[in-house]
């Protein structure tokens, strides 16, 4: 059970901002370039980043005893004190102004945006946005709004599972597999101690699901990344993307795009090829 959700509450927290620095190594940069199946190289001062270092870049720090039983921070700080036991990134938007390079001292500055309450197949579901601006030196460099997702745990009968619609055909495709290994690493850069990437006992016992679950922030890296190389290192001067279906360990995953009159449709897809992720870019 959980404790009844006071939208009230809860919607005090809009407007509550923080701010954190940190600084864009060589180390870091080598880091992220490997768990992204780039090429590692010699990262020097001066050299660009990839696009979503940021969300390597000053992560909240607590002493274990502010953990919760989930592995993140205990509720009430910055975040409001949703009393929902599932959490998870749903979704977005980014725009690109530059890149952060080795040697930049980024910071970010964070805001609450809105805190929404909805009602889905699941059940109650609690949606928080947090807009962000990253600023280096030479001025702001990205522009972020972060979707932020809590829902309850359900043991009711889950309704037959509709046949899904065929998958998508792309015209760029790459693909790899979601080995734990890949997401122990990303949750090591990104400083994320959310049990559902690595504690298979947690993820399958306490919540529910089949499997360890692919970070969307780790997703959503992968469609930028894509997108860029296939605009000549250009990145989208806007994306929004949003999750549609966990992502879970021990399969082959793909990243898709097709051009668009607009600019570019992407998304993620399980081994069936059904979307686990959906985005859209402009340039």
């Amino acid at each position: 059970m959980t404790d009844k959700l006071d939208l009230d509450h809860l919607r005090q927290w809009i407007g509550r901002s923080t701010e954190a620095s940190d600084v864009v190594t060589a180390h870091l940069v080598m880091g992220l370039r490997a768990t992204l199946f780039q090429e590692i190289g010699e990262p020097k001062v001066g050299d660009a980043a990839p696009w979503t270092t940021h969300w390597c870049l000053g992560q909240p720090v607590f002493p274990m005893s502010q953990l919760g039983p989930d592995g993140h921070p205990t509720r009430g700080g910055f975040l409001p004190p949703v009393p929902l036991p599932r959490r998870m990134w749903a979704g977005g938007e980014l725009e690109f102004l530059d890149a952060l390079r080795v040697g930049d001292t980024p910071t970010r500055t964070s805001r609450i945006s809105d805190v929404t309450v909805k009602s889905g197949s699941t059940g109650t579901l609690c949606f928080v946005s947090v807009n962000h601006e990253v600023t280096t030196s030479r001025g702001l460099a990205i522009r972020e709004r972060q979707d932020i997702v809590y829902r309850e745990i359900t043991t009711a009968s889950a309704a037959p599972a509709k046949a899904p619609p065929p998958p998508p055909v792309a015209k760029h495709r790459e693909s790899h597999v979601s080995d734990p290994v890949l997401l122990f690493r990303y949750s090591a850069l990104t400083f994320n101690g959310h049990r559902i990437h690595y504690d298979r006992d947690y993820v399958t016992k306490v919540e529910g699901y089949p499997g360890l679950i692919f970070h969307g922030p780790l997703q959503a890296a992968f469609i930028v990344e894509l997108a860029a190389r296939l605009r000549g290192g250009k990145p989208p001067k806007k994306l929004s993307y949003r999750g549609v279906q966990p992502l879970f360990e021990g399969s082959e995953f793909s990243i898709n795009a097709n051009d668009t009159d607009g600019g570019m449709e992407l998304w993620t897809a399980n081994a069936e090829g059904q979307p686990t992720m959906k985005g859209t870019a402009s340039w």
